[in-house]
C-alpha cells in the first residue's frame, strides 16, 4: 500500500513539474519567439565590391530594391544586377526590378538585368556565380530580405568560387517583423518555409564547405599602420 501511494506521489511531483515548464514556456514564448526571429536575420559588413546583386523575387513594396539603391547611392559598388526569374522567352521579372531601381535613384546604365531559370535560391546562386565568374568580379554584395538572409549567406558561400567574396545585406521586409513574426499567418508562413528551405539546402550543398568563412583579410590599423588579421 505504501509502495502504491509512493508511486502516485511521484507520477504527481512529475506531472506537476511538467505543467510548470509547460506554464514557464507559454509565458516566455514571446521573446523566445522574438529571439528566433532575429536569428534568422543576418548582415556582414559592408566593403567595396565590383556588383551588388538584387535577389528575386521582391515583394509587393519593392523592399529589396530600396535597400540595393541606398547601398549603391552609398557607393559601394559601380553596378547594380537584377536577378529576376525569367517568366517568359521575352520577359521576367527582372524589367520590373529595373523599373524599381530606376524609381529609387539608380540609373539605368548602371543596372544590369539577368534573367535566369533558377527555381530557388541555390539555382539562383549557381547562375550568379557563373555570372560573376565570367565578368572576373572579385567580390559580390548581395542584397535580399531580412528573413531570408541566413539562408542566402549558407547558400552562396558554397556555390561562389572562393577567390570572390560575398557579403549579405537584408532589406527590411514589410510583411516580416523578426521581432513578432508570430502574430501575422504571412510572416508565420515566410518562416516556416525559410526554415524548410535552410534544411533542404543543408541536404543539398551537403560536403560543400563554405570556404569563404576561413578567407582573412589584412587591415591597416591607424595608429601602427602595420597590417593584421582579423
Amino acid at each position: 500500500m505504501k509502495k502504491e501511494r509512493g508511486g502516485i506521489t511521484g507520477k504527481f511531483i512529475g506531472l506537476l513539474c511538467l505543467a510548470l515548464a509547460l506554464f514557464g514556456l507559454y509565458l516566455a514564448r514571446r521573446p523566445l519567439l522574438g529571439f528566433a526571429g532575429e536569428s534568422w536575420v543576418v548582415e556582414d559588413p559592408l566593403q567595396k565590391s565590383d556588383a551588388i546583386i538584387e535577389l528575386s523575387i521582391d515583394n509587393f513594396y519593392a523592399d529589396r530594391a530600396t535597400r540595393t539603391a541606398e547601398i549603391y547611392r552609398q557607393g559601394f559598388a559601380p553596378l547594380v544586377v537584377a536577378s529576376g526569374v525569367r517568366l517568359r522567352p521575352y520577359a521576367g521579372v527582372s524589367e520590373l526590378m529595373e523599373h524599381d531601381l530606376i524609381e529609387r535613384g539608380v540609373p539605368k546604365e548602371k543596372i544590369l538585368r539577368y534573367p535566369h531559370d533558377g527555381e530557388n535560391t541555390r539555382e539562383e546562386g549557381e547562375a550568379l556565380a557563373k555570372l560573376a565568374t565570367q565578368k572576373n568580379w572579385k567580390s559580390v554584395i548581395i542584397v535580399t530580405s531580412n528573413y531570408h538572409t541566413r539562408r542566402t549567406r549558407y547558400v552562396f558561400r558554397r556555390v561562389f568560387p572562393e577567390n570572390i567574396s560575398v557579403s549579405v545585406a537584408g532589406a527590411r521586409d514589410g510583411d516580416f517583423d523578426p521581432e513578432r513574426w508570430y502574430e501575422k499567418r504571412k510572416s508565420i508562413k515566410e518562416f516556416v518555409r525559410e526554415v524548410v528551405g535552410m534544411a533542404v539546402a543543408m541536404w543539398e550543398l551537403r560536403g560543400k564547405e563554405d570556404k569563404h568563412q576561413a578567407t582573412q583579410q589584412m587591415v591597416e590599423p591607424r595608429a601602427t599602420g602595420t597590417p593584421y588579421l582579423v
